[in-house]
C-alpha cells in the first residue's frame, strides 16, 4: 500500500463527451501567445542544458513572463512588408555567476530565441520583422535547484500549487488538436500560403461538431483575391478530412470568418502571425500543457512554458497530471472520463503531493471499485518517477503548449 496520499472517487458531472455543449480551442504555434510560450520554453530549456553542461546541475532560473508586443504591417498580394517590427522581451531570472564563475544567461536565450523563431516561422526575419531582447534578473545560488546527471535527491516543491489533466480526450477535442498540428506540418509543407498562426475552436452542440478556423495566410504567395478564396477553402476542406478521421458526427468547418471580400478585408499577413498587426502576447494565456483549452475540463492557469523543470509545479505537476491521466486510460479498461489532480505543499518532496486527486467516470458496468486498485498503482508509479518529467523536459521530448 502506497504511503502517497492518493484518492479515487467518481467524478462530480457527465462524461466531457456526453454534454450537451462542448468548448475546445487550440492557438497555434504562430499565434502570439504561443510564440511566447515556445520561446519561453525553448530558453529555458537551453539553459537547463547549459548549466548541466558547465557545471553538472541545473540552477535557479524561469523565463516565464516573456512578452510580446505586436508591430505593423502592410500585407499585399505577391509580398508587403513590416512597417514596425514586432517587440519580444524575454523576462525572467537567471543565475549568473556560481561559485565565483560567470556564465552568459542572457547571450543563450538571445541564441534559443533565434533558433526557435527562425525553425518555427520561417517568414519572420529576426532582427527586421522582429527583435529579441532578453532582461532576466539575477537569480540566487542560494536558491539553486540541484539536479546533476548523479543527482537521486527528489527535489522539493517550490510553490503550493496543483497541476490537472485529463484522459482520454473526446473527439472534438481529438479534431483541434490534430488538425492545428497537420495544419501547421503536412499542410503547410505543401502550401506555403498558410502561416503558422492558426487559431482552431471546436464547440460540439449534441452530435453537430462546428470548427471554426483561423489561418493567417501569407501575402508573397498569394497573387490575387481568387487565388486567397481557393486557399481557404483548401484549409477547409483539410480539416473537414481531418475531423472525418476521428467521428461519424455532424462536422462544419468555416475559414477566416470575419473576410469581407467586397470590402478587401482579408486574413493576409506578411509574416504569417497576427502579431505583426496588432496582436500582443503572453506566456500562460494560451493553451494549457496538453495543447489545448477546455472549458469543459478542470484546468490550472498555471503558465507551463519558461519554468525551472526541477521543481516547478507550475510546470511539472501539469505535465505530470496529464501523464497520469493518459497512462491510467491506456492501462485500465472501462473508464471513460478520467481527472487528475495534484496539489503540492511547498517544501514538501515532489513525488509526495498534498494530494493526488483522481476523479472518473467509468462504463457501463463497470464499478468504481473495479478499476480503483490499478488506477491507485500506476498514480503511485507515476509519481515515484516524477523526475523523469524533469529529464524529458530538458531533452525537449516534452510539450508545454
Amino acid at each position: 500500500m502506497s504511503e502517497r496520499n492518493i484518492r479515487v472517487e467518481p467524478i462530480d458531472r457527465q462524461a466531457v463527451e456526453d454534454q450537451e455543449v462542448e468548448i475546445v480551442e487550440r492557438k497555434g504555434i504562430g499565434h502570439p501567445d504561443s510564440i511566447c510560450d515556445g520561446v519561453a520554453e525553448s530558453v529555458a530549456s537551453a539553459l537547463a542544458r547549459e548549466y548541466l553542461d558547465r557545471i553538472g546541475k541545473v540552477l535557479h532560473f524561469n523565463t516565464d513572463e516573456t512578452q510580446l508586443v505586436a508591430g505593423e504591417a502592410a500585407p499585399a498580394f505577391g509580398g508587403g512588408e513590416v512597417v514596425d517590427p514586432i517587440y519580444l522581451l524575454i523576462v525572467g531570472r537567471a543565475t549568473k555567476r556560481y561559485e565565483g564563475e560567470m556564465f552568459p544567461a542572457e547571450t543563450i536565450a538571445l541564441r534559443a530565441a533565434r533558433e526557435y523563431l527562425e525553425e518555427t516561422i520561417p517568414h519572420l526575419t529576426i532582427g527586421e520583422d522582429i527583435v529579441v531582447d532578453v532582461k532576466l534578473g539575477e537569480g540566487s545560488g542560494d536558491l539553486q535547484d540541484v539536479f546533476g546527471e548523479d543527482e537521486v535527491t527528489v527535489p522539493m516543491a517550490n510553490d503550493t500549487s496543483f497541476g490537472v489533466g485529463h484522459a482520454p480526450l473526446t473527439e472534438t477535442e481529438q479534431i483541434v488538436s490534430e488538425a492545428e498540428a497537420r495544419l501547421n506540418g503536412e499542410f503547410s509543407d505543401e502550401n506555403p500560403y498558410l502561416g503558422q498562426d492558426v487559431k482552431l475552436m471546436g464547440k460540439r452542440e449534441g452530435d453537430t461538431i462546428d470548427v471554426t478556423v483561423a489561418a493567417a495566410m501569407v501575402d508573397q504567395h498569394i497573387a490575387d483575391i481568387d487565388e486567397y478564396a481557393d486557399a481557404v477553402e483548401s484549409v477547409r476542406e483539410f480539416v473537414a478530412e481531418v475531423a472525418a478521421e476521428h467521428t461519424d458526427r455532424e462536422v462544419h468547418v468555416h475559414v477566416n470568418t470575419a473576410d469581407d471580400y467586397e470590402e478587401g478585408s482579408i486574413y493576409l499577413t506578411v509574416t504569417g502571425t497576427s502579431a505583426e498587426q496588432g496582436d500582443d502576447g503572453s506566456v500562460g494565456r494560451g493553451n494549457r500543457a496538453n495543447g489545448l483549452i477546455t472549458p469543459n475540463r478542470s484546468m490550472s492557469m498555471e503558465a507551463t512554458s519558461g519554468k525551472n523543470p526541477v521543481n516547478h509545479i507550475g510546470k511539472i505537476y501539469n505535465l505530470l497530471s496529464t501523464e497520469i491521466a493518459e497512462e491510467v486510460v491506456s492501462e485500465v479498461d472501462g473508464i471513460r472520463d478520467l481527472r487528475v489532480r495534484l496539489l503540492s505543499q511547498i517544501g514538501r518532496p515532489i513525488d509526495q503531493p498534498h494530494v493526488a486527486d483522481v476523479h472518473l467516470v467509468t462504463a457501463d458496468g463497470v464499478s468504481l471499485e473495479d478499476v480503483q486498485s490499478d488506477v491507485e498503482t500506476i498514480v503511485d508509479e507515476e509519481l515515484a518517477d516524477v523526475t523523469g518529467i524533469t529529464r524529458r523536459v530538458i531533452d525537449g521530448e516534452l510539450s508545454t503548449f
